[in-house]
């Protein structure tokens, strides 16, 4: 088995030591369960809706997610203080955790290049993260932010914590969309 904590070395700013074990348990069942591997998460597009000619690795957006969504919390905190107090575990786990189910839905053809698979014409990610995220232990709070950081939590009401992640996770979309025109 692949060690998570090479893919995901910001596993270790988890300091709550349960939630970071399974936090990274969600990952190795993710990828138990994958075709992909960590060096497929290298190379593949982050999206499928951007085609394979994108350069930006699923693991080059992934991380990055995580230290944008990190680097607001700390300033949420700066401004805000107890007023918009933020969980730092919480939504560092959910940022890492946000698109695990992606390696259920994700697939190889046969030139390599990551395509959509029959699950994940069936089940999006946030869907089958919450269910891998949960086989693990994972707390309500951070399954919370992997259900709700796509399009699909725009129907309930976000966390502070589940409102950075998503944020972090579409500025660093958004753009990309919009200069390939999708």
């Amino acid at each position: 088995m692949e060690n998570v904590y090479e893919l995901w070395p910001e596993l270790n700013w988890i300091k709550d030591e349960e939630l970071r074990e399974q936090t990274a348990k969600t990952w190795e069942l993710g990828l138990e369960k994958s075709v992909l591997t960590g060096d497929d998460l290298k190379r593949i597009p982050f999206t499928l809706l951007c085609g394979p000619g994108l350069k930006v690795s699923f693991m080059d957006h992934k991380r990055a997610v995580v230290h944008i969504a990190f680097e607001a919390a700390k300033k949420v905190k700066e401004f805000f203080k107890e007023e918009l107090p933020v969980n730092m575990d919480v939504l560092i786990s959910g940022a890492i955790l946000a698109d695990v189910g992606k390696l259920l839905e994700y697939v190889l053809d046969e030139n390599g290049n990551a395509v959509q698979g029959s699950y994940g014409k069936y089940l999006r990610h946030p869907f089958s993260g919450v269910s891998l995220a949960e086989t693990c232990g994972v707390p309500p709070e951070v399954c919370h932010i992997i259900a709700t950081h796509a399009g699909e939590g725009d129907m309930v009401k976000r966390t502070t914590e589940a409102y950075l992640v998503h944020h972090a996770d579409f500025m660093t979309f958004l753009p990309f969309k919009e200069r390939l025109k999708i």
